[in-house]
């Protein structure tokens, strides 16, 4: 078995399959060093949490990580909480930054009999014949995974209808070297645009600063990104941010992108590779988990049972969950969005957007159906 990238769908691929006896080989382009220190998501759904656990992957989440169940929603007019461990399924979250669920991942990988090969640049993979180029080598497997990502050639060897969908809106996110100033997770609605406020650990901090297209990061000083924090999350009203060191800043373009099929032949495509979500709602890193436990099932029945038919299936059980994570993410970026300026339009926008924070504050059925679909995957 092949699995191309060692992120957290391919680690916990290979991870499962290695505890029913199949021999894996991972190929990763970037070194060992970058992805155990790559800061990305830090949310954990249960689902994710249960997934980790049967299966031996989560010690150090739980004994490391720590559960999350509120969120704060900040606006002129008010600010008010959910609890959603008291609303829908009772689930929450658990805060486990990637990088440290990365270097769990490839430390139990290791002791499992798998092989890892960093700095492998793979050129070309097909489905038909299973096989892969990588560092000018010709690889042969009874299967591929493509968890690639993104930028990684398993998607581009899938022969799909892709939907794509540019949300027009752009982030900076930004990693700061400051313990949390809120215990929830803070959505700020402003004039000025979104801002936002993510724990990732007690020392460590993430926001979110909705920014314009095409803006450079670098414009951004300590001294400009924690004064524009200040404004927009009305530190003034509700307490003053805790501030360090920012330790990463870049631009997140708010994007969608399925494809329909993520398989051909014996190539199958999970994670960013299989689709793309925008962070609104914490789905990205869930949902890669989830369709490495499909596709996981699928190849232990096809090699212990002989039996293809889960395979078969893989894209027609994965894609009705993928389309509910970007519905949800749709839903999120519709709340905490809003065009600027005075013209009818705009100000029609931001009504709509006006009564959805209305509606959640005082609906129960509302609250019920967010907390549900926040939490779930």
């Amino acid at each position: 078995m092949l699995i191309l990238g060692a992120g957290p769908a391919g680690l916990v691929l290979g991870n499962l399959l290695r505890a029913a006896g199949i021999d894996c080989l991972i190929l990763e382009r970037r070194s060992r060093e970058h992805i155990e220190n790559r800061a990305r998501a830090g949310f954990l759904a249960a689902n994710s949490v249960r997934l980790l656990a049967e299966n031996g992957l989560a010690e150090g989440l739980l004994r490391s990580g720590f559960e999350h169940d509120t969120c704060a929603f900040r606006s002129d007019r008010a600010e008010f909480e959910l609890d959603y461990r008291e609303l829908g399924r009772g689930e929450v979250h658990t805060v486990y930054p990637q990088q440290f669920l990365v270097r769990d991942l490839i430390a139990e990988f290791l002791s499992r009999g798998g092989e890892i090969r960093f700095g492998a640049e793979v050129s070309s993979v097909s489905g038909t014949d299973a096989t892969v180029i990588a560092d000018d080598l010709l690889l042969r497997a009874d299967h591929v995974a493509g968890c690639d990502g993104r930028h990684g050639v398993s998607r581009r060897s899938v022969p799909a209808r892709v939907f794509q969908r540019d949300h027009g809106i752009s982030w900076l996110a930004i990693l700061a070297e400051a313990p949390p100033s809120m215990s929830a997770v803070g959505y700020a609605i402003h004039e000025r645009g979104f801002a936002g406020h993510m724990a990732r650990t007690s020392t460590v901090t993430r926001y979110y600063l909705e920014v314009p297209r095409g803006e450079d990061p670098a414009n951004w000083t300590d001294e400009r990104v924690w004064a524009e924090l200040h404004l927009r999350m009305r530190a003034e009203q509700y307490g003053s941010l805790k501030q360090g060191a920012i330790i990463e800043r870049r631009i997140v373009d708010l994007g969608s992108h399925v494809m329909d099929t993520i398989q051909r032949g014996n190539l199958f495509l999970a994670g960013d590779a299989a689709s793309l979500i925008s962070p609104a709602a914490a789905k990205g890193a869930n949902l890669a988990l989830l369709e490495a436990e499909i596709l996981a099932g699928a190849l232990i029945a096809a090699y212990e049972e002989k039996d293809r038919s889960l395979l078969d299936r893989y894209s027609a059980e994965c894609l009705p969950r993928i389309w509910h994570a970007q519905e949800f993410s749709l839903w999120m970026i519709d709340l905490l969005h809003g065009p600027t300026g005075h013209d009818d339009e705009a100000v029609f926008q931001r009504a709509l957007r006006d009564a959805r924070l209305e509606s959640l504050r005082a609906s129960r059925a509302h609250q019920d159906f967010f907390a549900e679909n926040y939490v779930g995957i």
